[in-house]
């Protein structure tokens, strides 16, 4: 049962990356909107560049995760057939 549950949290498909990468995206712009409210000036536009910035580099390496993992796969099968 802990296993089916498990399944619902790895993320399979490049869509489903998609998916994650935007909520990402979406909670980030918005704690950058109130960053640059909080810290008016250069240091909110700071800010909000990091959270930007954040959010690029987790989604560059959730999909380098998936591609990674696709093409493990795929050697695993082809060693098998062989």
């Amino acid at each position: 049962m802990l296993r089916k549950i498990g399944r619902l949290f790895v993320i399979k498909t490049r869509f489903e990356a998609y998916l994650i990468i935007y909520a990402l995206a979406l909670g980030a712009m918005t704690r950058g909107a109130h960053y640059t409210l909080e810290y008016p000036g250069w240091g909110g536009y700071l800010l909000f560049a990091a959270t930007a910035g954040a959010v690029f580099l987790g989604g560059a390496k959730i999909l380098d995760a998936i591609r990674y993992e696709q093409d493990a796969k795929v050697r695993e099968e082809t060693e098998r057939a062989d």
